[in-house]
């Protein structure tokens, strides 16, 4: 009898615990297509651009025992995975943080790797296929400071695929927030000073035009990999009402899942602009 009461116990108890986790994977699964479906996501709330601060790249590198160089090796790859999430996804516009002003001061046996040996193998590897994806590259930063080894390759890739309307990816290269805006404000000032700009019609709108980045559209959400929860001199202008996600994760590891539960998250949110 015992053997028995034990057993209908354990039944029901199955039972039930079965059916919560049925039930859990349902809503979750439902909560995932309805996020990301995006005709049921207003106009005015489906994300434009993306902004992904790729971080991480040489701590994984040292927990796995390898040079910091073979980071950026493996951290090429969830590039691709953000590109044909934003494709997939309809996101017109993503910002990867490639190389910051700040990036100069690290040894130079890994700025060469950077320089010379990992940026043409990408331009080899990646260049044909992003033209034939319609995805648009631009580079942003302080184009006097780009290594004269890269140059050409940077015009090669940005005149190959100008006409690429499926996706713009803007790589900020050699780039800070703050001196994007000191040299906006430069050449405002010197065009005020000969007479060119009247000082009064200086708007936020008119100011955009003058920065590296040019008018695009602010980033809706923000992606930090690695847990540093700041923004490290990243849009700083155009970030004024971003989202911010920061996630434990290396960038090296990041997956398509990943980057769907951020998303789902920011449609989650409720956005006022100060409203």
């Amino acid at each position: 009898m015992i053997f028995k009461r034990l057993y209908i116990l354990l039944f029901f108890s199955a039972f039930f615990i079965g059916s919560a986790y049925i039930t859990w994977l349902y809503y979750r699964y439902t909560l995932h297509n309805n996020f990301l479906k995006i005709q049921d996501i207003s106009h005015e709330k489906r994300i434009k651009h993306l902004g992904i601060i790729m971080d991480g790249n040489r701590r994984w590198a040292k927990s796995h025992g390898y040079k910091p160089w073979i980071g950026h090796k493996k951290g090429v790859e969830p590039v691709r995975t953000a590109l044909e999430f934003c494709i997939k996804n309809r996101i017109p516009y993503l910002t990867l943080y490639v190389f910051s002003l700040e990036n100069f001061n690290r040894p130079q046996e890994e700025l060469s790797y950077l320089f010379d040996v990992l940026a043409q193998q990408i331009a080899d590897q990646e260049l044909d296929k992003l033209f034939k994806e319609g995805i648009k590259v631009c580079f942003i930063g302080e184009r006097s400071l780009f290594p004269e080894k890269l140059k050409p390759l940077i015009e090669e890739i940005e005149s190959k695929t100008a006409q690429a309307d499926q996706l713009t990816l803007n790589l900020l290269f050699c780039y800070g927030g703050q001196q994007e805006i000191v040299a906006a404000c430069k050449k405002i000032a010197s065009e005020c000073a000969l007479g060119t700009l009247d000082c009064d019609k200086i708007t936020p709108e008119l100011f955009s035009h003058y920065l590296w980045s040019g008018p695009m559209p602010p980033p809706d959400l923000i992606i930090r990999t690695a847990g540093d929860q700041r923004l490290s001199n990243f849009l700083t202008w155009a970030s004024a009402y971003s989202e911010l996600c920061f996630l434990p994760c290396f960038w090296p590891e990041i997956t398509d899942s990943m980057l769907t539960e951020s998303i789902e998250k920011f449609y989650q949110r409720k956005r006022t602009f100060g409203r």
